[in-house]
């Protein structure tokens, strides 16, 4: 490649603007390319910089989760910093249906991540847990959330008796938080024409985590890991 100092300006503004846009990273690197920024935006970074402050500053579990909305609903309403490749279906899905979950930041210590989660329209998630507190909202399209409370004492990890808590509809801006158990288990099905893209802030590894899937009509509880479109879990035991 010329060096910038002797490309036309025209070719130069052009390769600039190409290297500045976030992309979602979608290589097979070596094992530390997969922790951190796996997109490096200055919104992400902010939130990032302000969960981990809140983080330490905030014992309490619920108290902190309200006090990252603010940040958490500007990055939802922010423009320009979710990459086309980290914003579309993915066919090779644990979820089925095309549903891409793309990894955008992951702590090395696997105590938090943030990540995108695309529903392609008409598609819907199977019923599945997280197991970490959160928050969570959406950055385009519409969803439908069904939500959970179980009946039976988890005792037997096999199966779960289940009925429909809440049901909610929301579009972009809107989140909700996650704080286990309650309203842990849920489902989203997108309800717009277009793909839905919820953005996901947990304080667990989520996609290489071992959670489950349910099936409220037989009591099944199955264990699965969903896994990342662009980067790798460490081997399954």
């Amino acid at each position: 490649m010329q060096n910038s100092d002797t490309l036309p300006h025209s070719e130069f503004l052009i390769l600039n603007r190409w290297y500045s846009h976030p992309m979602c990273d979608l290589g097979h690197h070596d094992h530390d390319h997969h922790f951190g920024f796996l997109v490096d935006t200055p919104q992400l970074r902010a939130l990032i910089d302000e969960t981990n402050r809140l983080t330490a500053a905030i014992p309490d579990v619920a108290a902190r989760v309200e006090a990252l909305r603010p940040a958490f609903e500007a990055l939802l309403t922010s423009d320009g910093w979710l990459p086309d490749s980290c914003a579309t279906p993915d066919e090779t899905s644990k979820m089925g249906g095309g549903i891409g979950q793309y990894a955008l930041y992951r702590a090395e210590d696997k105590s938090l991540c943030l990540f995108s989660l695309v529903v392609p329209a008409g598609a819907a998630t199977p019923v599945h847990d997280h197991l970490a507190w959160g928050l969570v909202g959406i950055y385009r399209g519409r969803q439908d959330e069904t939500v959970y409370r179980r009946l039976d004492d988890g005792s037997d990890p096999a199966r779960a008796d289940l009925a429909i808590a809440k049901r909610q509809e929301l579009g972009r801006g809107e989140c909700y938080t996650l704080l286990p158990p309650t309203d842990d288990i849920h489902f989203v099905s997108t309800i717009s024409d277009t793909p839905s893209i919820s953005i996901h802030l947990l304080a667990n590894d989520t996609a290489c985590v071992w959670r489950h899937k349910f099936d409220p009509s037989t009591g099944v509880v199955t264990p699965f890991r969903s896994g990342y479109a662009n980067a790798p879990c460490p081997p399954e035991s």
